[in-house]
């Protein structure tokens, strides 16, 4: 089959002094976020140079119809389709929510306390059949106080532009005007009068707070709040005493807070700490105190406290410790429960406020797991919680646990029908040392049968950006590639936040290509240490990660068999300069702003991915997007694509797959996020020969 071609348009383009040819850019519309909403408005042109790549994908990839059959079968097959969790206590109900083996979307039950009765208040597979649409993405789901409204969101593209509604429960019928081009999230006032959103800009930021009263015209909102920067969002949310709202302006770097009464007919937000750069806090409130989580004069972050804020004396609760993320409060009458990260591992610590005195509260015997708590109910005086864990071998489970008797009882486990033996796989936490000598963190995944010789296909994921860590958690759908003989590699390299806020500034700014070859030097002391060869690495990544992707890549070829890349963020430059798309102007903290900084721009220049694409030999690559993506826009992966195709010198794969119906999370759900991960898989057990 004839490959793909793009038409070129060269474009010179100029920043900084520097000049440089680009001969795709004619496939980003100026006209671009009205594209996401509404495809029909896609050039006629690029349409058809996706579905050619979409024909080309199926063509190639048609020798791997019948494994994909059988990993979705399989994957499937170790998922518990009928399942419900735990339930939740609130004042007068019980809510849970359950699955089905037909269905694809949740159901949200919930069972008046002290009765039997079971009611269906949303159905998820039900709602979609009723709006007739493909892509069926839910926002948020919310009860009032009183339980009679439900609010929700819905997303039908894909490209996150969420409505919002609201319908009486017992009825079924909408109570107020529906509320389009919001953030999705929710939050009821406390007499359920009103509902408080976000609403999106013409760029798709969230940078105004409203409040709609129920019942009325959208039109006669009242603005609370309006945050006056460009690269700053805006959140509400309830504070743990449920005394205060609070509205959150951030970016990736700097945070600010308001908070006003949950009374106040004519609310005032009124300023907690003006904003400092660098500076990230966040304030709830608890039983006459104020609590401040915050990394001011504490780069791995502590928590202090105060008992009023109009004339805040702020006493350390929680210090600081380096190189350990110290995570937010939990509150229960009698206790505090707080979390804590250092070398790529969680822990939960227990606080009695009456003494001070803390504690590690261990979950088992394994090292590498990822711990977490919840509450099973509203009232807050209980010494009893839900305590989970999982691990890369060890499926999830739930422990009803008392923090005073520190008596612990199963109640809920990860079913994995088809079977699971834990003891079939090894789990291992190795370190290794980057280019500087930096040590970095390893989570490797098994099977015990695989031989470690060399001789061993590997997939190294890995992501690196925000500040967001790789946890070491359970996933059934791996099992797929591990029971393959190919070993599962987490690399928690810097720009994520496993070993605290250094972490991440390391891999950020003037420091991303840190990221890059912390990847590299892990790809290499893998093969060394003959957990692998090289050209039988596969690397996968998403997103930022299919940034990190398309950086190694074009650095170090030879060590690699092949490459996924989802939704990859491989025009970085492009996007970097363009000041009006929806997620540029937020992140000149963690990528820089090459527009108005020479340094900046000099130094994007010399990684981003689809300005270093160079005459030689590639892997097999896989390019997934989706059209309706307003994160990362398709014509990256597009560009990044007709570019490799002209400049790679092999005869290897390269395939870009665009879901014409869907945005920067996939296909919605449960069946299409399978479908995706088993075209992935299929196309590594492709180029490794395994099928």
């Amino acid at each position: 089959m004839k490959l793909p071609q793009l038409e070129k348009k060269p474009e010179i383009k100029s920043c900084h002094n520097t000049t440089w040819t680009d001969d795709y850019s004619w496939i980003h519309q100026p006209n671009i976020l009205e594209v996401l909403k509404d495809s029909s408005k896609l050039l006629p042109e690029v349409r058809k140079y996706l579905e050619d790549e979409n024909d080309f994908f199926s063509d190639q990839m048609k020798d791997t119809q019948d494994i994909q059959k059988k990993l979705f079968d399989e994957i499937k097959a170790r998922i518990k389709l009928d399942d419900e969790s735990l339930p939740y206590k609130d004042k007068n109900y019980e809510y849970w929510t359950k699955t089905t083996a037909k269905g694809n979307y949740s159901i949200k039950l919930r069972r008046k306390i002290g009765e039997e009765k079971v009611e269906e208040i949303w159905n998820g597979d039900k709602e979609k059949e009723k709006l007739k649409t493909e892509y069926f993405g839910l926002g948020d789901l919310e009860v009032s106080f009183n339980d009679e409204y439900l609010g929700y969101s819905l997303d039908l593209r894909g490209s996150e532009y969420y409505t919002i509604y609201i319908r009486n429960i017992k009825s079924g019928n909408l109570v107020t005007e529906k509320i389009e081009e919001t953030s999705g999230s929710i939050e009821f006032s406390l007499d359920d009068k009103y509902i408080f959103y976000s609403k999106l800009d013409e760029h798709h930021r969230p940078r105004t707070i409203y409040r709609h009263e129920i019942g009325t015209a959208t039109k006669d909102d009242l603005l609370i709040f309006e945050e006056k920067s460009e690269a700053f969002t805006v959140g509400i949310g309830l504070s743990s005493d449920e005394k205060y709202f609070m509205i959150t302006s951030s970016d990736h770097n700097t945070s600010e807070q308001y908070y006003f009464n949950v009374d106040e007919n004519n609310p005032k937000p009124k300023l907690i700490q003006k904003r400092e750069r660098g500076i990230i806090y966040s304030v709830n409130s608890w039983d006459n105190y104020f609590y401040k989580h915050t990394n001011e004069n504490a780069e791995d972050f502590k928590i202090d406290r105060c008992a009023n804020l109009v004339k805040p004396k702020w006493e350390t609760f929680v210090a600081a410790k380096d190189e350990v993320l110290i995570g937010g409060l939990v509150f229960l009458s009698n206790w505090i429960i707080r979390s804590e990260t250092s070398n790529a591992l969680g822990k939960i610590i227990l606080r009695d406020p009456k003494t001070d005195k803390e504690e590690e509260i261990i979950f088992c015997d394994e090292k590498v797991i990822v711990p977490s708590i919840s509450l099973l109910q509203k009232d807050k005086n209980t010494d009893n919680v839900y305590l989970s864990y999982s691990s890369p071998k060890t499926p999830g489970r739930t422990f009803l646990y008392n923090l005073k008797s520190k008596e612990k009882k199963l109640v809920k486990e990860q079913e994995i029908p088809s079977g699971h033996n834990s003891n079939d796989y090894v789990v291992e936490r190795i370190e290794c040392p980057s280019h500087d000598g930096r040590m970095v963190p390893i989570t490797i995944t098994r099977h015990k049968d695989t031989i470690l010789d060399g001789s061993s296909n590997l997939l190294l994921y890995g992501y690196g950006s925000y500040g967001n860590s790789m946890s070491p958690g359970f996933s059934s759908t791996r099992l797929s590639l591990i029971n393959r003989n190919i070993i599962w590699v987490t690399a928690h390299i810097r720009g994520g936040m496993e070993r605290g806020m250094k972490w991440w500034k390391e891999g950020k700014l003037l420091n991303k290509k840190n990221t890059f070859e912390d990847y590299i030097a892990v790809a290499k002391f893998l093969i060394e240490k003959k957990y692998t060869s090289k050209g039988k690495i596969i690397g996968m990544g998403g997103s930022a990660g299919g940034l990190l992707m398309g950086a190694v890549v074009n650095a170090a070829p030879e060590l690699f068999l092949g490459l996924i890349m989802a939704v990859p963020f491989v025009d970085s430059l492009t996007t970097n300069l363009d000041h009006s798309l929806p997620l540029t102007v937020g992140e000149f903290d963690e990528f820089g702003n090459a527009k108005d900084n020479k340094d900046h721009f000099d130094y994007i220049y010399s990684y981003a991915p689809y300005n270093n694409i160079k005459k030689m030999d590639y892997p097999n690559i896989l390019i997934t997007t989706s059209l309706s993506d307003n994160r990362v826009l398709f014509d990256e992966p597009a560009k990044f694509t007709a570019k490799l195709r002209e400049y790679k010198t092999d005869n290897n794969l390269l395939l870009l797959k665009t879901e014409m119906n869907a945005g920067h999370g996939g296909k919605s759900g449960r069946d299409g996020a399978i479908e995706e991960i088993a075209l992935d898989y299929s196309f590594a057990l492709k180029i490794a020969e395994k099928i």
